[in-house]
């Protein structure tokens, strides 16, 4: 969900690099200054960033790393913009790195696991029109209004039902996620597994009618809780085919 360039400044400059970092809520400019490293492992820069009042602010640090298996140059990045922190990494091209061009690309860092759901609120709600529902989703960290759109391309059994889908700030979809309708094993009740993909992991949730609401239109978002025992679908899988 995060995307932008970063480019290495002549040495005489104040900001050792300079960039952009979009999402699907914002387009920051933003800056990395040279800071007095304490430790090793202490970052290499400041993240600083001009704020709507026109001040300049520092939003996180950056490290200059190596990769582990291509030996490649790259710099990792803890930001907070007021969203939640989260981690980028800027990297270059195999391109980029032959013309020597200091221009890298920045990327979400790739999470080994799952997101732990934790504390989550969240409604589901079936749209009249176009077999689709709209919703929204968040914790202290983030706040994500979505659509579900019928997944056109549904060929087998485990493809997900519906495409998650969130906005970009002109109004372009993007696809962050699947969901899949499930009936539980247990009680016979319908309800809907999403996997969300999030800079900190994929995050698995699931859409549930209590009571109150069992026939009508809305559902409740409530955190997935893995089990032994765990009450699910058969066809609830979690291929993200399509």
């Amino acid at each position: 969900m995060f995307a932008g360039t970063l480019t290495k400044n002549a040495e005489t400059a104040v900001t050792a690099y300079s960039g952009m970092i979009h999402s699907t809520r914002f387009d920051i400019a933003i800056a990395l200054e040279a800071r007095t490293k304490m430790s090793e492992r202490s970052p290499d820069y400041d993240v600083t960033a001009v704020n709507k009042s026109g001040r300049k602010v520092r939003i996180g640090t950056a490290w200059n790393e190596t990769g582990n298996t291509t030996g490649n140059h790259y710099i990792s990045m803890q930001i907070d913009v007021g969203l939640g922190p989260f981690r980028v990494n800027a990297v270059q091209t195999k391109e980029a790195r032959e013309a020597e061009t200091h221009e890298f690309e920045i990327i979400p860092l790739v999470s080994n696991g799952a997101m732990k759901s934790g504390s989550i609120s969240g409604e589901l709600t079936a749209m009249d029109a176009d077999n689709a529902f709209a919703g929204y989703i968040a914790n202290m960290m983030f706040d994500l209004d979505f659509m579900l759109i019928e997944n056109a391309f549904k060929t087998e059994e485990t493809h997900p039902d519906y495409r998650i889908e969130v906005s970009s700030p002109k109004g372009h979809p993007i696809r962050v996620g699947s969901a899949w309708m499930a009936k539980s094993n247990r009680t016979g009740n319908d309800y809907v597994s999403l996997l969300i993909n999030t800079p900190d992991g994929d995050l698995r949730v699931n859409a549930v009618q209590n009571e109150e609401q069992r026939g009508g239109k809305t559902f409740s978002i409530i955190p997935f809780v893995e089990s032994a025992g765990q009450d699910r679908s058969d066809n609830a899988g979690l291929a993200l085919v399509g």
